[in-house]
Protein backbone atom coordinates (compact mmCIF):
# COMPACT_ATOMS: atom_id res chain seq x y z
CA UNK A 1 0.00 0.00 0.00
CA UNK A 2 1.41 3.34 -1.00
CA UNK A 3 1.85 5.98 1.69
CA UNK A 4 -0.15 9.15 1.31
CA UNK A 5 1.90 12.13 0.18
CA UNK A 6 -0.55 14.84 1.07
CA UNK A 7 -1.12 17.06 4.06
CA UNK A 8 -1.76 20.00 1.80
CA UNK A 9 -1.04 20.53 -1.86
CA UNK A 10 1.83 22.90 -1.18
CA UNK A 11 3.51 20.49 1.19
CA UNK A 12 2.92 17.54 -1.08
CA UNK A 13 4.65 19.30 -3.94
CA UNK A 14 7.80 19.70 -1.88
CA UNK A 15 7.87 16.01 -1.05
CA UNK A 16 7.38 14.40 -4.44
CA UNK A 17 10.64 13.03 -5.66
CA UNK A 18 12.45 13.63 -2.38
CA UNK A 19 14.90 10.93 -1.40
CA UNK A 20 14.06 8.82 1.66
CA UNK A 21 16.40 8.90 4.63
CA UNK A 22 19.36 6.66 4.04
CA UNK A 23 18.67 6.21 0.36
CA UNK A 24 22.10 7.49 -0.61
CA UNK A 25 25.49 8.21 0.88
CA UNK A 26 25.60 11.77 -0.42
CA UNK A 27 26.27 13.08 3.05
CA UNK A 28 29.43 11.08 3.58
CA UNK A 29 30.95 7.63 3.14
CA UNK A 30 29.74 4.96 5.57
CA UNK A 31 32.42 2.85 7.25
CA UNK A 32 32.18 -0.86 8.03
CA UNK A 33 30.98 -0.17 11.58
CA UNK A 34 28.04 1.90 10.27
CA UNK A 35 29.49 5.31 11.15
CA UNK A 36 29.39 8.10 8.61
CA UNK A 37 32.38 10.23 7.62
CA UNK A 38 31.09 13.77 7.96
CA UNK A 39 34.27 15.82 7.90
CA UNK A 40 33.60 19.33 6.66
CA UNK A 41 29.85 18.98 7.06
CA UNK A 42 27.42 20.54 9.55
CA UNK A 43 23.97 19.24 10.41
CA UNK A 44 21.16 21.48 11.63
CA UNK A 45 19.05 20.20 14.53
CA UNK A 46 15.73 21.65 15.66
CA UNK A 47 14.88 20.93 19.28
CA UNK A 48 12.20 22.51 21.41
CA UNK A 49 13.19 25.07 24.02
CA UNK A 50 12.53 22.54 26.81
CA UNK A 51 15.85 20.90 25.96
CA UNK A 52 17.69 24.21 26.22
CA UNK A 53 16.27 25.03 29.64
CA UNK A 54 16.07 21.51 31.04
CA UNK A 55 18.93 19.38 29.73
CA UNK A 56 21.23 21.35 27.43
CA UNK A 57 24.14 19.34 28.80
CA UNK A 58 22.61 16.16 27.36
CA UNK A 59 22.29 17.82 23.95
CA UNK A 60 25.86 19.09 24.05
CA UNK A 61 27.24 15.70 25.13
CA UNK A 62 25.41 13.84 22.35
CA UNK A 63 26.67 16.37 19.80
CA UNK A 64 30.25 16.04 21.06
CA UNK A 65 30.17 12.25 20.85
CA UNK A 66 28.67 12.51 17.39
CA UNK A 67 31.36 14.96 16.23
CA UNK A 68 34.14 12.83 17.70
CA UNK A 69 32.82 9.80 15.80
CA UNK A 70 31.97 11.40 12.44
CA UNK A 71 33.92 14.63 12.18
CA UNK A 72 30.72 16.53 11.41
CA UNK A 73 29.63 19.60 13.35
CA UNK A 74 26.19 20.28 14.84
CA UNK A 75 24.16 23.48 14.97
CA UNK A 76 21.23 23.26 17.38
CA UNK A 77 18.38 25.73 16.97
CA UNK A 78 15.88 25.81 19.83
CA UNK A 79 12.26 26.29 18.79
CA UNK A 80 9.10 27.51 20.51
CA UNK A 81 6.04 25.25 20.68
CA UNK A 82 3.75 28.09 19.63
CA UNK A 83 5.14 28.43 16.10
CA UNK A 84 7.26 25.37 15.35
CA UNK A 85 4.68 23.79 13.00
CA UNK A 86 4.32 27.00 11.00
CA UNK A 87 8.11 27.23 10.71
CA UNK A 88 8.41 23.58 9.74
CA UNK A 89 5.78 23.87 7.01
CA UNK A 90 7.58 26.91 5.59
CA UNK A 91 10.93 25.12 5.75
CA UNK A 92 9.60 22.01 4.01
CA UNK A 93 8.22 24.21 1.25
CA UNK A 94 11.67 25.71 0.67
CA UNK A 95 15.24 24.49 0.40
CA UNK A 96 16.63 25.34 3.87
CA UNK A 97 15.45 22.25 5.73
CA UNK A 98 16.71 21.11 9.15
CA UNK A 99 18.33 17.69 9.27
CA UNK A 100 16.74 16.63 12.58
CA UNK A 101 13.39 17.84 13.91
CA UNK A 102 11.71 17.34 17.27
CA UNK A 103 7.91 17.29 17.39
CA UNK A 104 5.38 16.28 20.01
CA UNK A 105 4.27 12.67 19.82
CA UNK A 106 0.74 13.65 18.76
CA UNK A 107 2.07 16.06 16.12
CA UNK A 108 4.16 13.52 14.22
CA UNK A 109 1.36 11.50 12.54
CA UNK A 110 0.39 14.43 10.30
CA UNK A 111 3.91 14.62 8.88
CA UNK A 112 4.52 10.88 8.77
CA UNK A 113 1.28 10.45 6.83
CA UNK A 114 2.37 13.21 4.46
CA UNK A 115 5.70 11.56 3.72
CA UNK A 116 7.62 14.50 5.21
CA UNK A 117 10.02 12.31 7.21
CA UNK A 118 12.34 9.64 5.91
CA UNK A 119 12.31 5.99 6.90
CA UNK A 120 14.73 4.96 9.65
CA UNK A 121 16.23 1.58 10.52
CA UNK A 122 14.54 0.87 13.85
CA UNK A 123 16.95 -1.91 14.81
CA UNK A 124 19.93 0.46 14.62
CA UNK A 125 18.72 2.51 17.62
CA UNK A 126 19.53 1.44 21.15
CA UNK A 127 16.62 0.06 23.22
CA UNK A 128 14.30 0.15 20.21
CA UNK A 129 12.88 -3.25 21.18
CA UNK A 130 11.36 -1.65 24.30
CA UNK A 131 10.41 1.86 23.15
CA UNK A 132 7.42 3.25 25.03
CA UNK A 133 4.31 2.46 23.01
CA UNK A 134 2.84 5.91 23.63
CA UNK A 135 5.85 7.45 21.87
CA UNK A 136 6.66 4.88 19.20
CA UNK A 137 3.10 4.47 17.92
CA UNK A 138 3.02 7.83 16.13
CA UNK A 139 6.37 7.02 14.49
CA UNK A 140 5.18 3.91 12.73
CA UNK A 141 3.16 3.45 9.57
CA UNK A 142 2.62 0.33 7.46
CA UNK A 143 5.33 -1.53 9.39
CA UNK A 144 7.96 1.16 8.84
CA UNK A 145 9.56 3.63 11.28
CA UNK A 146 9.81 7.36 10.60
CA UNK A 147 10.88 8.87 13.94
CA UNK A 148 12.56 7.88 17.20
CA UNK A 149 11.13 8.28 20.73
CA UNK A 150 12.93 10.98 22.71
CA UNK A 151 11.35 11.61 26.13
CA UNK A 152 8.00 11.25 27.87
CA UNK A 153 5.75 12.42 30.66
CA UNK A 154 3.13 10.12 32.20
CA UNK A 155 -0.20 10.71 33.91
CA UNK A 156 -0.56 9.43 37.45
CA UNK A 157 -2.94 9.42 40.41
CA UNK A 158 -2.22 12.41 42.67
CA UNK A 159 -3.84 12.26 46.09
CA UNK A 160 -4.11 13.97 49.48
CA UNK A 161 -2.00 12.05 52.01
CA UNK A 162 -3.71 13.82 54.93
CA UNK A 163 -7.16 12.73 53.76
CA UNK A 164 -5.98 9.18 53.18
CA UNK A 165 -4.57 9.10 56.73
CA UNK A 166 -7.83 10.51 58.11
CA UNK A 167 -9.77 7.79 56.29
CA UNK A 168 -7.49 5.05 57.58
CA UNK A 169 -5.94 4.36 54.19
CA UNK A 170 -2.33 3.34 54.70
CA UNK A 171 -1.13 2.90 51.10
CA UNK A 172 -1.94 3.95 47.57
CA UNK A 173 -4.41 1.68 45.75
CA UNK A 174 -2.94 -1.25 43.84
CA UNK A 175 -6.09 -2.23 41.93
CA UNK A 176 -8.96 -0.30 40.39
CA UNK A 177 -11.38 -1.75 42.94
CA UNK A 178 -9.11 -0.50 45.73
CA UNK A 179 -9.10 2.93 44.09
CA UNK A 180 -12.91 3.03 44.16
CA UNK A 181 -12.98 1.82 47.76
CA UNK A 182 -10.52 4.55 48.74
CA UNK A 183 -12.68 7.12 46.95
CA UNK A 184 -15.66 5.95 49.03
CA UNK A 185 -13.69 6.34 52.27
CA UNK A 186 -12.39 9.80 51.32
CA UNK A 187 -15.89 10.92 50.32
CA UNK A 188 -17.32 9.71 53.63
CA UNK A 189 -14.83 11.85 55.54
CA UNK A 190 -16.24 15.17 54.27
CA UNK A 191 -19.61 16.82 54.81
CA UNK A 192 -18.84 19.70 52.43
CA UNK A 193 -21.27 19.52 49.47
CA UNK A 194 -18.62 21.10 47.24
CA UNK A 195 -16.03 18.42 48.06
CA UNK A 196 -15.39 15.61 45.58
CA UNK A 197 -13.38 12.49 46.34
CA UNK A 198 -12.00 12.68 42.79
CA UNK A 199 -11.62 15.82 40.67
CA UNK A 200 -12.45 14.82 37.09
CA UNK A 201 -13.61 17.56 34.67
CA UNK A 202 -16.11 16.41 32.08
CA UNK A 203 -14.16 17.25 28.91
CA UNK A 204 -10.97 15.48 30.01
CA UNK A 205 -10.70 13.19 26.99
CA UNK A 206 -7.14 12.03 27.73
CA UNK A 207 -8.54 10.48 30.89
CA UNK A 208 -11.78 9.10 29.44
CA UNK A 209 -10.00 7.43 26.54
CA UNK A 210 -7.52 5.83 28.96
CA UNK A 211 -10.49 4.12 30.60
CA UNK A 212 -11.62 3.01 27.14
CA UNK A 213 -8.18 1.55 26.41
CA UNK A 214 -8.09 -0.15 29.82
CA UNK A 215 -11.23 -2.06 28.87
CA UNK A 216 -9.81 -3.20 25.52
CA UNK A 217 -11.57 -0.53 23.49
CA UNK A 218 -10.24 1.75 20.76
CA UNK A 219 -10.92 5.28 19.52
CA UNK A 220 -10.50 4.28 15.88
CA UNK A 221 -9.10 1.39 13.86
CA UNK A 222 -7.57 1.22 10.42
CA UNK A 223 -8.68 -1.45 7.95
CA UNK A 224 -6.70 -1.27 4.74
CA UNK A 225 -6.70 2.37 3.65
CA UNK A 226 -9.77 3.35 5.68
CA UNK A 227 -10.29 4.38 9.28
CA UNK A 228 -13.40 3.60 11.31
CA UNK A 229 -14.43 5.03 14.69
CA UNK A 230 -14.64 2.35 17.40
CA UNK A 231 -16.16 4.14 20.38
CA UNK A 232 -19.55 2.50 19.90
CA UNK A 233 -18.04 -0.99 20.15
CA UNK A 234 -19.03 -3.00 23.27
CA UNK A 235 -15.53 -2.84 24.78
CA UNK A 236 -15.20 0.92 24.25
CA UNK A 237 -18.67 1.62 25.62
CA UNK A 238 -18.01 -0.49 28.71
CA UNK A 239 -14.77 1.35 29.43
CA UNK A 240 -16.38 4.72 28.86
CA UNK A 241 -19.29 3.80 31.12
CA UNK A 242 -16.84 3.07 33.96
CA UNK A 243 -15.37 6.54 33.53
CA UNK A 244 -18.81 8.17 33.41
CA UNK A 245 -19.84 6.31 36.58
CA UNK A 246 -16.68 7.57 38.30
CA UNK A 247 -17.35 11.17 37.32
CA UNK A 248 -21.00 11.08 38.35
CA UNK A 249 -20.37 9.45 41.72
CA UNK A 250 -17.17 11.08 42.94
CA UNK A 251 -16.45 14.32 41.06
CA UNK A 252 -17.82 17.80 41.68
CA UNK A 253 -15.86 19.25 38.75
CA UNK A 254 -17.64 21.18 36.02
CA UNK A 255 -18.66 18.68 33.33
CA UNK A 256 -18.27 21.40 30.68
CA UNK A 257 -14.61 22.11 31.57
CA UNK A 258 -11.40 20.44 30.49
CA UNK A 259 -8.34 19.59 32.59
CA UNK A 260 -6.09 22.52 31.70
CA UNK A 261 -6.35 24.19 35.11
CA UNK A 262 -7.12 21.13 37.21
CA UNK A 263 -4.03 21.47 39.39
CA UNK A 264 -5.05 25.04 40.25
CA UNK A 265 -8.57 23.93 41.17
CA UNK A 266 -7.18 21.04 43.20
CA UNK A 267 -4.89 23.43 45.09
CA UNK A 268 -8.04 24.91 46.69
CA UNK A 269 -8.43 21.69 48.73
CA UNK A 270 -11.91 20.79 47.48
CA UNK A 271 -11.01 17.30 46.26
CA UNK A 272 -9.17 14.21 47.45
CA UNK A 273 -7.55 12.92 44.25
CA UNK A 274 -7.00 13.80 40.60
CA UNK A 275 -5.49 12.19 37.52
CA UNK A 276 -2.75 14.35 36.05
CA UNK A 277 0.75 14.65 34.68
CA UNK A 278 3.49 13.97 37.19
CA UNK A 279 4.53 17.63 37.22
CA UNK A 280 1.04 18.69 38.29
CA UNK A 281 1.71 17.52 41.85
CA UNK A 282 4.29 20.25 42.40
CA UNK A 283 2.19 22.78 40.49
CA UNK A 284 -0.76 22.11 42.81
CA UNK A 285 1.37 22.53 45.92
CA UNK A 286 2.93 25.83 44.89
CA UNK A 287 1.46 28.41 42.50
CA UNK A 288 2.56 31.78 41.19
CA UNK A 289 1.68 34.66 43.46
CA UNK A 290 0.68 36.63 40.37
CA UNK A 291 -0.52 34.26 37.61
CA UNK A 292 -0.08 37.00 35.00
CA UNK A 293 3.59 37.61 35.85
CA UNK A 294 5.98 34.98 34.43
CA UNK A 295 8.59 36.02 37.01
CA UNK A 296 6.21 35.92 39.96
CA UNK A 297 7.49 33.95 42.98
CA UNK A 298 5.82 30.67 43.94
CA UNK A 299 3.72 30.54 47.08
CA UNK A 300 2.43 27.47 48.95
CA UNK A 301 -1.21 26.46 48.54
CA UNK A 302 -3.66 24.76 50.89
CA UNK A 303 -2.36 21.35 49.80
CA UNK A 304 1.37 22.12 50.02
CA UNK A 305 3.25 19.17 51.51
CA UNK A 306 0.10 17.05 51.60
CA UNK A 307 0.29 15.34 48.21
CA UNK A 308 1.65 12.04 46.98
CA UNK A 309 1.44 10.20 43.69
CA UNK A 310 1.01 6.63 42.47
CA UNK A 311 0.33 4.91 39.14
CA UNK A 312 -3.39 4.88 38.41
CA UNK A 313 -4.13 1.18 38.94
CA UNK A 314 -5.42 -0.66 35.91
CA UNK A 315 -5.41 2.42 33.66
CA UNK A 316 -2.82 2.87 30.87
CA UNK A 317 -1.32 6.32 30.44
CA UNK A 318 -1.57 8.48 27.35
CA UNK A 319 1.96 9.80 27.34
CA UNK A 320 2.95 13.33 26.61
CA UNK A 321 6.38 13.68 25.06
CA UNK A 322 8.46 14.13 21.94
CA UNK A 323 10.05 12.22 19.09
CA UNK A 324 12.82 13.15 16.65
CA UNK A 325 13.01 12.43 12.93
CA UNK A 326 14.84 13.24 9.71
CA UNK A 327 12.96 15.22 7.01
CA UNK A 328 13.09 13.58 3.59
CA UNK A 329 14.58 16.79 2.16
CA UNK A 330 17.59 16.67 4.50
CA UNK A 331 20.85 16.84 2.57
CA UNK A 332 22.60 15.01 5.43
CA UNK A 333 20.16 12.21 6.14
CA UNK A 334 22.65 9.53 7.22
CA UNK A 335 24.53 11.93 9.46
CA UNK A 336 21.23 13.09 10.95
CA UNK A 337 20.25 9.51 11.76
CA UNK A 338 23.67 9.00 13.33
CA UNK A 339 23.18 12.06 15.57
CA UNK A 340 19.79 10.72 16.68
CA UNK A 341 21.47 7.46 17.69
CA UNK A 342 23.69 9.33 20.15
CA UNK A 343 20.88 11.62 21.31
CA UNK A 344 18.56 8.70 22.15
CA UNK A 345 21.03 6.11 23.46
CA UNK A 346 21.26 4.94 27.07
CA UNK A 347 23.87 7.55 27.93
CA UNK A 348 21.60 10.39 26.85
CA UNK A 349 18.57 8.78 28.49
CA UNK A 350 20.45 8.65 31.80
CA UNK A 351 21.13 12.36 31.48
CA UNK A 352 17.46 13.07 30.78
CA UNK A 353 16.45 11.11 33.86
CA UNK A 354 18.75 13.14 36.09
CA UNK A 355 17.14 16.27 34.64
CA UNK A 356 13.67 14.98 35.51
CA UNK A 357 12.40 13.69 32.15
CA UNK A 358 11.25 10.13 31.48
CA UNK A 359 13.48 8.23 29.03
CA UNK A 360 12.16 6.63 25.87
CA UNK A 361 12.14 2.89 26.63
CA UNK A 362 11.00 0.49 29.34
CA UNK A 363 14.51 -0.99 29.40
CA UNK A 364 15.87 2.19 31.00
CA UNK A 365 12.91 3.25 33.15
CA UNK A 366 14.00 1.38 36.28
CA UNK A 367 17.54 2.77 36.16
CA UNK A 368 16.08 6.23 35.57
CA UNK A 369 13.89 5.94 38.66
CA UNK A 370 16.87 4.71 40.67
CA UNK A 371 18.95 7.74 39.67
CA UNK A 372 16.07 10.18 40.28
CA UNK A 373 13.50 9.00 42.87
CA UNK A 374 11.08 11.71 41.72
CA UNK A 375 10.62 9.68 38.53
CA UNK A 376 9.70 6.42 40.28
CA UNK A 377 5.91 6.83 40.01
CA UNK A 378 5.68 8.27 36.46
CA UNK A 379 8.25 5.70 35.29
CA UNK A 380 6.05 2.89 36.56
CA UNK A 381 2.99 4.46 34.95
CA UNK A 382 4.81 4.88 31.62
CA UNK A 383 5.38 1.13 31.32
CA UNK A 384 1.72 0.77 30.39
CA UNK A 385 1.02 3.43 27.77
CA UNK A 386 -0.98 3.98 24.61
CA UNK A 387 -1.00 6.29 21.60
CA UNK A 388 -3.71 8.13 19.68
CA UNK A 389 -4.60 6.74 16.22
CA UNK A 390 -1.60 7.18 13.94
CA UNK A 391 -3.47 9.13 11.30
CA UNK A 392 -2.35 12.31 9.61
CA UNK A 393 -5.86 13.63 10.23
CA UNK A 394 -5.84 13.00 13.98
CA UNK A 395 -5.05 16.65 14.70
CA UNK A 396 -8.32 17.51 12.96
CA UNK A 397 -10.23 15.26 15.37
CA UNK A 398 -8.68 17.15 18.29
CA UNK A 399 -9.30 20.52 16.67
CA UNK A 400 -12.98 19.70 16.17
CA UNK A 401 -13.37 18.75 19.86
CA UNK A 402 -15.19 15.58 18.85
CA UNK A 403 -14.25 13.64 21.97
CA UNK A 404 -14.78 16.56 24.33
CA UNK A 405 -18.23 17.27 22.92
CA UNK A 406 -19.17 13.61 23.16
CA UNK A 407 -18.24 13.53 26.85
CA UNK A 408 -20.18 16.71 27.60
CA UNK A 409 -23.22 15.35 25.78
CA UNK A 410 -23.15 12.19 27.89
CA UNK A 411 -22.56 13.88 31.25
CA UNK A 412 -25.16 16.61 30.71
CA UNK A 413 -27.74 14.10 29.55
CA UNK A 414 -28.03 15.63 26.11
CA UNK A 415 -27.40 12.21 24.58
CA UNK A 416 -27.26 8.66 25.83
CA UNK A 417 -23.85 7.02 25.89
CA UNK A 418 -24.85 4.80 22.97
CA UNK A 419 -26.12 7.69 20.85
CA UNK A 420 -23.15 9.93 21.72
CA UNK A 421 -20.56 7.29 20.83
CA UNK A 422 -22.34 6.42 17.59
CA UNK A 423 -22.37 10.09 16.59
CA UNK A 424 -18.71 10.50 17.57
CA UNK A 425 -17.74 7.43 15.53
CA UNK A 426 -19.38 8.92 12.44
CA UNK A 427 -17.48 12.19 12.91
CA UNK A 428 -14.18 10.45 13.61
CA UNK A 429 -14.56 8.15 10.59
CA UNK A 430 -15.36 11.07 8.31
CA UNK A 431 -12.52 13.20 9.66
CA UNK A 432 -9.79 10.55 9.58
CA UNK A 433 -10.70 9.55 6.03
CA UNK A 434 -10.57 13.15 4.90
Amino acid sequence: MKRKIAVAAALAATLLGAAACGSSNSDGATSADGKVDGKGKTIKVWLMVDAQSGWKGVVDDASKRFTDATGANVTVEYQQWANVLTKLDASLAGSDVPDVVELGNTQFPKYVDAGAFGELDKKSFENSDSWLTGLSGPCESDGKTYCVPYYAGARVLIYRKDLFDKAGITAAPKTYDEFLADADKVAAGSKDPKFGAVYMPGRYWYSAMSWVKANGGEIAKKDGDKWAGQLSSPASQAGLQKWVDLVKKYSKADVTKDENDQYLVFSQANAGMFYGNGWEQGSAEKVKKDPNDPNSPLVPTKVDGKLAAAPMPGIPSLLGGSNVGVPVKSKNAELAAQWIKYFTDSTSMAGLAKAGALPNATAVLDSAAASNPALAVPAEAAKNSWAVPASGKWADVEKANILQNMLSDILTGKKSLADATTAADAQITSTLNG
